[in-house]
């Protein structure tokens, strides 16, 4: 399987093999990246664990996985991004993402997600990228934001949006 890449100005998002996911979900592995602040966030080890267990189900489909997110200057791993699954029988993907605490504030996870979201919505047949948030994040909400997507409904557990094909 060659593994994918997708390119942004300052980061890059590499896509994780069976190996290196099932290694970034224990508890101390690294999934062979150097991250920025000696461990990689927990959301990105979680990522991982849904990958690892898409392979064991049989349901993995290349470019559908949990990527990292590498900081192109120095080669330093950032976070974290990811789909949840692959597209469903609507088109529609579900990603998430996180960054170590010395990344935040510095755009990387906007890139990120703008990054995956153009990639995923130029694949045959994906309609809608989504992501969920806390609703007490507004950080990750307006990383959303920057990203183009938009807030279609907020309940007492998550604030959803969307970015839609053109």
């Amino acid at each position: 399987m060659t593994l994918l890449t997708i390119a942004a100005a300052r980061v890059r998002l590499h896509e994780l093999s069976l190996a290196s996911a099932r290694d970034l979900n224990a508890d101390s592995g690294s999934g062979g990246f150097a991250w920025l602040d000696g461990d990689a966030p927990d959301g990105t080890r979680t990522g991982s664990g849904t990958t690892v267990k898409a392979h064991a189900a049989g349901t993995y489909r290349e470019g559908w996985g949990t990527y990292v997110i590498v900081r192109a200057a120095d080669g330093r791993a950032v976070g974290g991004i990811g789909f949840h699954s692959a597209p469903d029988e609507e088109g529609r993907v579900e990603i998430g993402y996180d960054v170590t605490e010395g990344a935040r504030g510095r755009g990387y996870a906007t890139e990120a997600v703008t990054a995956i979201a153009t990639w995923a919505l130029s694949q045959p047949g994906v309609t809608a990228v989504t992501a969920n948030t806390d609703p007490d994040n507004a950080l990750s909400q307006r990383v959303l934001e920057r990203a183009g997507f938009v807030h279609i409904s907020t309940t007492t557990d998550l604030c959803a949006y969307e970015l839609s094909g053109i």
